[in-house]
C-alpha cells in the first residue's frame, strides 16, 4: 500500500472519530439541557399546585384584596401556559407577573394578623418561597447548560458537525428589568 494512501485513509479515519465525538458530545448537551428545562419543570409545577391553596388560605381573611388574589391566579395561568407550551420566551415575563403578585400578596398579608398567624398560610408561604428559591437555583443552571450548549453549536469545527445534524442553539430564560432590579420593599407596604 501506498504512503499518500494510507495518510489519505489515515486523515478520513480521524475525522470520522473525530466528529463522531462531537456528536456525542453534541448529544449529551442537548440532554442536559432538557434536563435542566425539566428540573425547572417540576418546581414550576409543584409551585402551580400551592397557589390555590395559599389563594383559598387568603381569601378566609382578605375580602377586600380580590384584585390581588385575582392577579396571583392571573400570572399563575400565564406561567401554567408558557410551561405547558415550553416557551422559554413567554415563561420570563409571566415569571416576573407572578412574583410580582406573590410580594403584593405576601406584603398585603401583614395588614391581616390572623392571617399571619394562620399555620396554613404559614407553611404554605414558607414551601412556595423555597420553591421560588430551587427555581432560581434551577434557572442558573439552565442558563449555564444553554449557554454552553450555543459555544459549542457555534465554534468551528464543531459547528460543522451541528449542523449536519442539526444541532441548534437553545433560546435561554431571560427575565425582565423589573425583576432583576432591587425591590422597593417600603412601597410594597404603603
Amino acid at each position: 500500500m501506498e504512503v499518500g494512501t494510507f495518510i489519505f485513509w489515515g486523515i478520513i479515519a480521524l475525522a470520522l472519530v473525530y466528529s463522531a465525538l462531537v456528536y456525542n458530545n453534541l448529544v449529551r448537551l442537548k440532554h442536559n439541557v432538557s434536563m435542566a428545562w425539566s428540573n425547572i419543570d417540576v418546581l414550576l409545577k409543584q409551585r402551580h399546585d400551592e397557589l390555590p391553596k395559599l389563594v383559598e388560605t387568603c381569601k378566609q381573611y382578605m375580602t377586600y384584596e380580590q384584585e390581588t388574589l385575582e392577579k396571583v391566579m392571573r400570572a399563575r395561568s400565564a406561567v401554567h401556559n408558557a410551561r405547558a407550551g415550553g416557551d422559554v420566551g413567554a415563561l420570563g415575563p409571566a415569571e416576573t407577573q407572578l412574583r410580582s403578585g406573590l410580594m403584593n400578596l405576601f406584603a398585603v398579608a401583614e395588614a391581616y394578623p390572623d392571617l399571619k398567624a394562620n399555620e396554613s398560610f404559614q407553611h404554605l408561604q414558607a414551601r412556595i418561597t423555597g420553591l421560588e428559591n430551587a427555581i432560581a437555583d434551577r434557572r442558573e443552571f439552565y442558563n449555564d447548560s444553554v449557554n454552553i450548549n450555543n459555544i459549542r453549536v457555534e465554534q468551528f469545527p464543531d459547528m460543522v458537525v451541528a449542523r449536519l445534524f442539526n444541532f441548534g442553539p437553545r433560546e435561554l430564560l431571560e427575565f425582565s428589568e423589573e425583576e432583576t432590579r432591587d425591590v422597593d420593599v417600603k412601597a410594597l407596604f404603603s
